[in-house]
């Protein structure tokens, strides 16, 4: 990245929840924790100036520009951090053995990803069709959109983006990448516009939002993650330790809610057997209903208004 990039696109995220999710942790200044989410900092700093000089904070994030504005905005804390350039869901790996007091997801892309136009995860600013979280993987948006049959862009765009003018949608694409590659960000925010048109009024926002959404998810796996890293976070977990985990859409908050529930149920046994023979006993507590923004953060950060958190606490 050239210096000229650097000065424009600094790379921050405001958290969401701040104070909420880190007092969720109930932090020790001994403890060891992790930010599964590291991004620009924000989360990992409150926690960081929470921890002594016998704490520590494990730094996770795939993205290698993430990491190196972090080890900057960190730099006062740096003797109490470990950075990790890898996916969260190599949590388990990259910490086997070593227990944890506590741990934090926040699900949501970066402010500096949706605002820096070359990355392409926007659908406002045109740019090449990439999406990647880490730019280093194989798969980016343009091979989705470009070499996914038709039954498997409705997949995803129905099952990720929620988005029920998938099958018209596809067809659009098909139809317009026959004559070219789609290349750019602004081409498939045209072809999603000219695809449900009028139709896309009635629901409010921008058209290509979800179709964006859907995309983004399959490139980077984001779904496919979050229950494994529950129960690898969980295993690694002291009696007492905490997980706080922030989630942007239903379907984050779906697959979060419903882990949390299974590791805080236990047994697994059909319901009609007078007894457990599973030997599965609860592993996680829930110590709270869903939180939600305060209406004084939805007034400073709109990028809160669907963000959901839940805490749970190791039994």
């Amino acid at each position: 990245m050239d210096k000229k990039h650097e000065e424009k696109f600094e790379f921050s995220h405001v958290p969401v929840m701040l104070y909420e999710a880190v007092d969720g942790l109930n932090v020790k200044p001994d403890g060891k924790y992790v930010d599964c989410t590291t991004g620009g900092g924000g989360h990992s700093f409150e926690i960081a100036s929470r921890l002594n000089a016998q704490g520590r904070l494990f730094c996770f994030d795939r993205d290698p520009e993430a990491i190196e504005a972090a080890k900057k905005r960190l730099s006062p804390y740096a003797d109490r951090i470990t950075f990790i350039n890898r996916n969260f869901g190599e949590v388990g790996d990259a910490l086997d053995g070593i227990g944890i007091d506590g741990a934090i997801i926040d699900l949501g892309v970066s402010s500096y990803q949706l605002d820096n136009a070359e990355r392409g995860f926007s659908y406002i600013k045109d740019a090449p069709l990439d999406m990647r979280m880490n730019q280093n993987d194989p798969k980016s948006a343009y091979d989705v959109v470009n070499t996914y049959s038709k039954e498997g862009l409705i997949r995803i765009l129905r099952d990720y983006g929620e988005e029920r003018f998938a099958p018209k949608i596809a067809s659009y694409i098909i139809n317009a990448r026959e004559n070219e590659p789609i290349k750019t960000t602004g081409q498939l925010s045209e072809i999603v516009k000219k695809a449900i048109g009028a139709m896309a009024a009635k629901d409010g926002g921008h058209p290509a939002k979800r179709t964006f959404q859907a995309i983004r998810i399959e490139v980077n796996g984001e779904l496919a993650v979050i229950e494994p890293t529950l129960t690898a976070l969980t295993s690694l977990l002291n009696p007492g330790g905490r997980l706080s985990v922030i989630t942007f859409h239903s379907l984050e908050d779906r697959i979060v809610k419903q882990t949390f529930a299974k590791l805080a149920k236990g047994c697994t046994c059909p319901p009609k057997l007078p007894i457990c023979v599973c030997g599965k006993k609860p592993q996680l507590e829930l110590i709270s209903k869903v939180i939600l923004p305060s209406d004084e953060e939805l007034k400073i950060n709109s990028r809160s208004k669907s963000a959901k958190l839940r805490l749970a606490e190791k039994i």
